[in-house]
């Protein structure tokens, strides 16, 4: 567990022409850990399919061309990306599904930095990390977030 955190310098990364600042950080032996962002750029990592749109399962990818996008959607991710955030989708769409994915997207005007594909499917996902990680279940409308206290799991400690 960390004792303290210092700053050493900055790294800047680039995503799109999109500069960003990463914090370095160091252990209190002095080892370089993994850098951080800014606590006021968020990190977003967005499904697609029954998220930004309808669900549409991967072995119907023809319908991947024509499905609509749910406008809140478009206009909340477009909203966060003109903030500063970074906006990654993360699907279970394959990569066989990349050059329709990105011409769809592109297509309805959405902004974004890119794209992870193979997802796992069948939901109930839970993710572990060493870095903050922050969950929110789409539940049929994109609005801004608001905080609010909720129970979660936790390793014991």
């Amino acid at each position: 567990m960390l004792k303290h955190i210092r700053r050493f310098g900055k790294k800047i990364i680039y995503r799109y022409k999109k500069r960003y600042e990463l914090n370095q950080i160091v252990d209190e032996k002095g080892q370089h850990l993994s850098p951080v962002l800014p606590k006021d750029i968020m990190n977003f990592l967005i499904d697609i399919d029954g998220t930004i749109c309808d669900d549409v399962p991967n072995e119907e990818p023809w319908r991947m061309r024509t499905v609509a996008p749910y406008p809140d959607a478009l206009k909340t991710i477009n909203k966060w990306y003109d903030e500063g955030h970074i906006i990654t989708f993360f699907t279970a769409r394959t990569e066989a599904h990349r050059k329709i994915t990105e011409e769809w997207l592109d297509k309805h005007g959405f902004k974004y930095h890119g794209i992870i594909f193979g997802k796992p499917r069948g939901g109930n996902y839970h993710i572990i990390d060493n870095h903050i990680v922050r969950a929110t279940r789409f539940k049929g409308k994109f609005t801004d977030l608001v905080e609010k206290e909720v129970k979660i799991k936790v390793f014991k400690d």
